[in-house]
C-alpha cells in the first residue's frame, strides 16, 4: 500500500512538470521608445556678428563745390576755387552684436515671428577727405566730403523678423527703426557739430541654421546654435543739419562754409554673417 501511494505521488508530480513544461512563456517587456522632439524656433537667442558695409547712396561722380575768395575768403590766391570730390567708394569692416526673441507658430516647420536689437561699430576709412583743390585752401582750413558716410562710425537698429522654417533653416525678411552716429574727430572725416545723433530706417533680410545641440561651438549649453547669412539696407535722414559743411576750420575742427546740398539721407549696406545662442524651447 505504501508502495502504491508512493507511485501514484510520483507520477502526479511528473504529469504537472510536463503541464507546466507546455505552458506559454511570460511575454517579456515592450521597449521603450524616447521620441526625438521636433525643433522649434521659440525663444530667446544673443550672438555676435561680422561682416562688409558699402555706400549705397545714388551720387554722381564727382561733385564740385566753389571755395569762396576775396576778402576773409579761404583760399590762397583770394579768388575762389573750385574742390571736386571723387566718387570714391566708401566702405569697410562692420561688427557687433544681438540680441532677440522668436516664436514658432508650429514645431518643425510653420511661420516664426520675432524681433531682434543690435549694435554695431562701422570703419568706412581713415582717407575720405582727399578731394582736388584747382588752387590752394588757406593755412588753417581743409575741405571735407559733404556727402560724409566717413563720418559715420557707430549704428545700430531694432527690428522685427517674419519668417518660415523649413525645419532647421529659417528664411526671414526684416525691417524696422536705425540709428547711427558720427565721430568729431578730423582722422575718421568728421568735425563738430556733424557728429549728431541720426535716426532712419532699415531693411532687409536673411538665412538662418540651427546646429545640433552638441555642436562644438555650443559653449553655454544653449539649446541651439544657429549660423546666419543676412543683408542689412540702412538709410540715416540727415535732414538739414550743416547742409554739407565742406570747408573745415582746423584749429577748432567745425565748419565755416556749407555746401547748399541741402536734405541727404546717408544710405549704405551691410552684409554679414552672424552667430546665435538660443535658449528656451528645443
Amino acid at each position: 500500500m505504501t508502495k502504491l501511494l508512493a507511485s501514484l505521488a510520483a507520477f502526479t508530480a511528473l504529469t504537472a512538470a510536463a503541464s507546466a513544461a507546455d505552458l506559454p512563456r511570460r511575454a517579456a517587456p515592450p521597449p521603450v521608445f524616447t521620441p526625438v522632439p521636433v525643433f522649434t524656433w521659440t525663444g530667446a537667442y544673443f550672438g555676435i556678428n561680422a561682416g562688409y558695409a558699402f555706400d549705397a547712396s545714388d551720387r554722381k561722380t564727382g561733385n564740385t563745390f566753389i571755395v569762396p575768395g576775396g576778402a576773409g575768403g579761404y583760399t590762397v590766391s583770394g579768388a575762389p576755387v573750385a574742390v571736386t570730390f571723387r566718387n570714391r567708394s566708401q566702405d569697410g569692416f562692420s561688427g557687433g552684436g544681438q540680441i532677440g526673441y522668436n516664436y514658432q507658430f508650429t514645431p518643425g516647420s510653420g511661420v516664426v515671428i520675432g524681433f531682434e536689437a543690435d549694435a554695431q561699430y562701422l570703419d568706412f576709412g581713415r582717407n575720405r577727405n582727399n578731394a582736388f583743390v584747382a588752387g590752394g585752401v588757406a593755412p588753417g582750413y581743409y575741405v571735407t566730403d559733404p556727402r560724409g558716410l566717413s563720418s559715420l562710425d557707430f549704428f545700430g537698429t531694432v527690428r522685427g523678423r517674419l519668417g518660415y522654417a523649413f525645419d532647421r533653416t529659417l528664411v526671414y525678411g526684416t525691417g524696422g527703426f536705425a540709428y547711427g552716429s558720427g565721430s568729431a574727430d578730423r582722422s575718421f572725416g568728421g568735425f563738430r557739430g556733424n557728429d549728431s545723433f541720426r535716426t532712419g530706417w532699415a531693411a532687409g533680410g536673411g538665412i538662418e541654421y540651427a546646429l545640433p545641440t552638441d555642436s562644438f561651438l555650443n559653449f553655454f549649453r544653449s539649446s541651439a546654435v544657429t549660423l546666419k547669412v543676412e543683408g542689412l539696407y540702412v538709410n540715416l535722414d540727415r535732414g538739414t543739419r550743416n547742409q554739407g559743411a565742406f570747408v573745415i576750420n582746423s584749429a577748432t575742427n567745425t565748419p565755416v562754409v556749407y555746401s547748399g546740398v541741402g536734405r541727404r539721407d546717408d544710405q549704405f549696406a551691410v552684409v554679414r554673417a552672424g552667430l546665435n545662442y538660443k535658449f528656451g524651447s528645443y
